[in-house]
């Protein structure tokens, strides 16, 4: 019993000990890990890994500072940090030592090392939260659908970052729509309309090119998928939600660059999809995002079925339907989503019952690539194309030395699907 990875840790009391190891030291990164040791008196900060030094560093000590702070009001957050420096890994296989020294993994690098990540941790039998997304390229894709199938056998927790799932009022809306308050959803429009990415960070002297674009990711679509996978596949993720997670068929995508800046140097992500899903019965999905400074932002989700309609924006606390002229409002308490993911997560391996959002968190990221891949080719995409396609973003090797991949900028009606 005690080889099985889930025993491990499933008879565990809420006093014993679960070693939290962070990989991925950003903003994303840090938060996880202050939600984490939240989870639990019994969670502790245990190992820190990233590319890069400084950040390891700095993710550490600003974890080490939080924790600090917090105990003077709850004294049992002295205890939820133990991360020397001998513990505070660097490099690009510094996940490896993360993963190796403790119990639960936090997977929040840059998207592209995702598969990568993923696969690691659960060879190694880690209970594992996942930032989305998930993969960047049709080849992440088939790694994650692997990687996936081994988790379900191993019977892992594997906690997705699609934080709205976990949101009260989000799953009390959505559980509503599912049981027919609108009749059988027909359509779902979803918006993820923003002012755009922070800016550059300036090139120093001694980084490489490589280096370069690991510092700016986001604005790489070999790092990030661009934005319509890394940021807006919230969106994509509750557009499936509405569909009640069934997958299209195909998508029709018009996308480019009208207002991106060349800084980062060589950047090539767009700065606007719209993109149209077909399901098999003849439904539609609608996705549209942009990166239009000083433009209207919105985020939310408006969904047509055959009674009645709903729109959800957590962001502005709307959830709601509207059916013959009667509106009804969610009014469950509301909750932080993304301190719910990681209370579950850890209720999870506490009872031995583990949560796997694999499956899902696997489609709406390939739902958001596919349609990247229609916007970038100005062809519509199958569901089949999509993961039969030959793209493969990554470098040839992950070295700060080594050539980052070309980056040229798609031209739809030119680039080809591979």
């Amino acid at each position: 019993m005690l080889a099985d990875p889930l025993a491990r840790t499933a008879h565990a009391a809420g006093s014993d000990r679960l070693k939290i190891g962070l990989v991925g030291c950003g903003g994303r990164g840090t938060g996880a890990a202050s939600q984490a040791i939240s989870a639990d008196p019994g969670v502790v900060l245990w190992a820190v890994a990233d590319a890069f030094a400084d950040r390891a560093e700095a993710g550490a000590s600003l974890l080490a500072r939080t924790i600090e702070e917090r105990a003077k009001a709850d004294a049992t957050f002295a205890a939820r940090f133990d991360c020397p420096t001998e513990r505070r890994f660097a490099g690009f296989d510094s996940y490896k030592a993360a993963i190796e020294c403790c119990d639960v993994v936090l997977l929040t690098s840059p998207p592209a090392f995702r598969p990568l990540h993923l696969k690691a941790a659960v060879e190694a039998g880690r209970q594992i939260f996942c930032e989305k997304p998930m993969a960047v390229d049709a080849a992440g894709l088939r790694s994650l659908r692997e990687t996936v199938k081994v988790a379900t056998e191993k019977h892992l927790s594997l906690v997705s970052g699609f934080c709205w799932r976990y949101a009260a009022r989000e799953r009390d809306v959505y559980k509503r729509i599912h049981d027919g308050a609108i009749g059988p959803v027909r359509s779902a429009y979803t918006t993820y309309n923003s002012s755009g990415f922070r800016g550059e960070s300036p090139r120093k002297p001694d980084w490489s090119d490589m280096e370069y674009c690991l510092r700016n990711w986001p604005y790489y679509t070999w790092l990030s998928g661009d934005h319509i996978v890394e940021q807006a596949v919230h969106s994509v993720d509750r557009l499936a939600w509405a569909m009640n997670d069934e997958m299209p068929v195909s998508v029709n995508c018009t996308a480019g660059r009208e207002l991106r800046p060349d800084a980062p140097k060589d950047n090539n992500i767009f700065d606007h999809f719209t993109a149209a899903f077909e399901y098999a019965d003849g439904r539609r999905g609608f996705h549209m995002c942009r990166h239009f400074p000083g433009a209207a932002n919105d985020n939310t989700d408006y969904i047509a079925g055959t009674k009645g309609t709903a729109t959800v924006n957590g962001f502005q606390n709307t959830q709601q339907t509207v059916v013959d002229g009667v509106t009804w409002q969610s009014e469950v308490p509301k909750n932080d989503m993304y301190q719910q993911e990681h209370n579950e997560l850890v209720a999870s391996i506490r009872s031995g019952t583990p949560i796997n959002d694999g499956v899902r968190m696997t489609n709406s990221t390939a739902m958001a690539i596919m349609a990247r891949m229609s916007g970038y080719t100005g062809q519509a995409v199958t569901w089949k194309q999509l993961w039969e396609s030959k793209e493969d973003l990554c470098p040839e090797a992950w070295d700060l030395s080594a050539a980052p991949p070309p980056s040229p900028i798609a031209v739809p009606g030119r680039t080809k699907l591979v």
